[in-house]
Formats: structure tokens, sequence, C-alpha cells
């Protein structure tokens, strides 16, 4: 099975100069923790942002959600995957990568976004034993060293 059968489409993104309480209320919207951050003519990505980026990043360090853009939060380092990839090295690049996320391009040429392919999706849709083993890598990749 490809990532194309179980991702999640299609994509709602935020231009960069959105504001960090207009991406929240996006966020809330979509119900998802999770947006990629467009350019302003919202044709190319430049960035991905969550509702821990939002939290941690900026609120937490007093920045004003009502004029702080979301850059400000996002991470510009954009993981991803593509949409004919099959489930299993989607998964193990997320245990790789210490994420339970990527964004979807259609190819290595046009990289054009796709959808969003999540631990979850391939979960339900998709295998459970590999979405296990990955998450298994995640969970024990973030544990604090003793």
């Amino acid at each position: 099975m490809q990532i194309a059968d179980v991702m999640t489409k299609p994509v709602a993104t935020v231009p960069r100069g959105t504001t960090l309480k207009q991406a929240a209320a996006k966020l809330k919207q979509l119900d998802t923790g999770f947006l990629p951050v467009s350019d302003e003519y919202e044709d190319r990505l430049v960035g991905v942002t969550t509702d821990r980026d939002i939290v941690v990043r900026c609120v937490a360090e007093g920045m004003d959600p009502e004029t702080t853009p979301v850059e400000r939060a996002m991470t510009d380092k954009v993981l991803y995957c593509f949409a004919d990839d099959d489930l299993e090295s989607a998964a193990m690049s997320m245990a790789e990568q210490q994420v339970y996320r990527l964004v979807v391009l259609d190819d290595a040429k046009s990289k054009r976004l796709m959808g969003i392919v999540s631990m979850g999706d391939i979960r339900r849709q998709g295998d459970g034993n590999i979405a296990s083993q990955a998450t298994d890598r995640i969970v024990a990749g973030a544990r604090p060293t003793p």
C-alpha cells in the first residue's frame, strides 16, 4: 500500500504572515495540531508549525499571539515523503526523524504538496504492526538517558 492511499487530503495551509492567534484558530477549526506554512502567494511550502510550536516557542516566551506571525513559530526544515512511497518506508522515516507526521509531496521533480500522513493514518488505514514498531522506536528515542 502506498502513502497516497492513506494520507489526509486536501491540506490546509497558512501563509507565514498569519498571526499565531489566527493559526491557532485554524488548528482548532480543523481539529489538528499541525499546519504547513506557505509563502504569501500560497504556492510554495516554507515550513510547518504545530500547536506545541506556537505555545512553547512563542507564547511561553511572552510573544503576543495577536501580532506575532506564525513564521516565528514554524520549523523551516520540512520533513516529507512522496505519495508513491510505501507505508513501511514512511513509518521508518518517521521513526528515524522522531516525528509522527510527514508532509506528502507528489514527486521529487515538482515537489507539490499533496497531503499529510500521520502515524495514526498508517495505523488506521494501513498496517498497525508497522505503525507500532515505528512508534516504539520514536518513544524509545524520546526517553532521556539515565
